[in-house]
């Protein structure tokens, strides 16, 4: 997990609108999110990373200034409906035109598509999963890690796994069980810091 700031403390640090880094640091956390949603969205792969760069450029403009107030909404939420423009905004330069009354409508219609919602949120969870993962490859052995990966993510079968890797029936369960903890408690706190 990226431990230089909260999120909410990274919002503060971009709305002051000088700090380079954490720019770097935003993209470093959504990037991710916001090209995999993109994917999500039949964009191809430069036109994801082209629309990750769309948002900065939408954010760099708004956030200096801005002040996250959990009472209006999450943050991410905002970040949805900038993904989405981005996006459309894309898909009709690819066409030949751009019309920016057809992007905002397009947009508002999004937004409210509970499929488009379902598809925002699993590409959220994947980030939580893969940023949980980051710490856990720094934290485990490498047995470890592999009985859980072919245990716990590939599902094969326990005595297989233990066998392969030279270890017990239950160390294998005894890493998968730490690894989940771990899991699960890095997720927890990763959505206590997003406010």
């Amino acid at each position: 997990m990226y431990g230089q700031s909260t999120h909410i403390t990274l919002l503060q640090r971009l709305s002051e609108g000088q700090d380079v880094n954490a720019w770097q640091e935003f993209y470093d956390r959504y990037g991710e999110v916001i090209s995999g949603f993109a994917r999500r969205r039949n964009l191809q792969p430069a036109d994801c990373e082209d629309v990750a760069q769309d948002v900065l450029l939408a954010l760099s403009k708004t956030m200096p200034g801005f002040r996250y107030d959990p009472s209006k909404g999450k943050f991410r939420s905002y970040l949805k409906t900038v993904t989405l423009h981005a996006i459309f905004k894309r898909k009709m330069q690819r066409q030949g035109e751009v019309d920016w009354p057809q992007i905002e409508e397009a947009t508002r219609a999004a937004s409210a598509d509970e499929g488009i919602e379902e598809a925002w949120e699993a590409e959220w969870r994947q980030y939580h999963l893969r940023q949980a993962m980051r710490t856990v490859a720094a934290e485990f052995n490498s047995a470890d890690r592999q009985a859980f990966q072919r245990y716990a993510v590939e599902g094969r079968d326990v005595q297989e796994t233990a066998a392969a890797l030279e270890m017990s029936v239950d160390q294998v369960y005894q890493a998968k069980s730490r690894i989940m903890r771990r899991l699960s408690a890095l997720i927890e706190q990763q959505i206590q810091d997003e406010g």
